[in-house]
């Protein structure tokens, strides 16, 4: 009896083992990239140990995206992740990223919350902290290649949308997201791309206050306004009390002057 004992004790603590290995492994908080379930580069291939298959549930947008790209020139970028997981814990969603030309770095803000995986340049993960953040988004810089005539530039993100419960699932979601950047004249604007179903619902206001200038009036046009409003409210309460008090036969504060002037238009028939 004892020996099964024994051997029902050591099977439950490998099971045990087994079961935190498996969520501290796969459960990548801490960052991710290269190939680690050997389906290729996981920028490339996706966040494979969750789901199977890309969600479009899940929004990957890239904001402040240049049409093209100037050699040597540092271009800051934001990445978000919409819908997909609901957040439920503490971890909220993790992200891979690698181009084919120029550096990757972190953005501003976002200098605890990204990094580069193993060093490698053209490579940009989240970190712990960065897996943490309260709306799936992370500041991203890219450096365009120095050389000039470099070609096209390929982007390749990989966006993953947790639960918070740091275990790999069909519960948590994730999609993908390539872009291309053509070298040409930089003309200073900027564009979003996104992949997903672009179901975007914007989030709630914080508080009731509108800004005067989505009311469509300019702050100056706003005080302008006000004064002149003002300005004729005094008008009208100044013709009131020079009304009342300038020709009231009553009011004994008035000039002897005026006191004459008023008696002779009463009498009309005297001179």
């Amino acid at each position: 009896m004892s020996s099964i004992n024994l051997i029902t004790r050591r099977a439950l603590i490998l099971t045990i083992v087994a079961l935190f290995l498996a969520t501290t492994t796969q459960a990548y908080h801490t960052g991710i990239g290269g190939d680690p379930e050997g389906k290729g580069n996981v920028a490339l291939a996706g966040c494979t140990c969750h789901a199977e298959e890309p969600d479009n549930s899940v929004t990957v947008v890239l904001d402040h995206v240049p049409y093209h790209y100037q050699s040597g020139k540092t271009y800051e970028l934001t990445l978000q992740l919409i819908g997909g997981a609901e957040i439920g814990g503490e971890q909220t969603g993790g992200f891979s990223m690698k181009v084919s030309g120029g550096t990757l770095a972190a953005g501003i803000g976002s200098e605890s919350d990204v990094q580069n995986w193993e060093e490698e340049l053209d490579s940009l993960t989240h970190t712990n902290s960065g897996s943490k953040t309260e709306d799936r988004t992370w500041n991203i810089a890219w450096t365009a290649p120095e050389s000039v005539d470099n070609g096209p530039v390929q982007f390749w993100i990989a966006g993953n949308t947790v639960n918070g419960d740091a275990i790999p699932s069909e519960l948590d979601r994730w999609n993908r997201l390539t872009i291309t950047l053509d070298e040409g004249e930089d003309n200073e604007k900027t564009r979003t791309v996104f992949s997903g179903n672009g179901e975007i619902t914007p989030p709630a206001p914080t508080d009731s206050h509108v800004d005067l200038h989505h009311m469509g009036a300019a702050l100056r046009a706003h005080w302008l306004g006000l004064l002149g409003f003002f300005a004729v409210i005094i008008v009208i309460i100044f013709c009131g009390f020079f009304l009342r008090y300038g020709f009231s036969a009553n009011y004994t504060g008035r000039s002897n002057l005026l006191r004459l002037r008023i008696k002779h238009e009463r009498r009309g028939d005297q001179i």
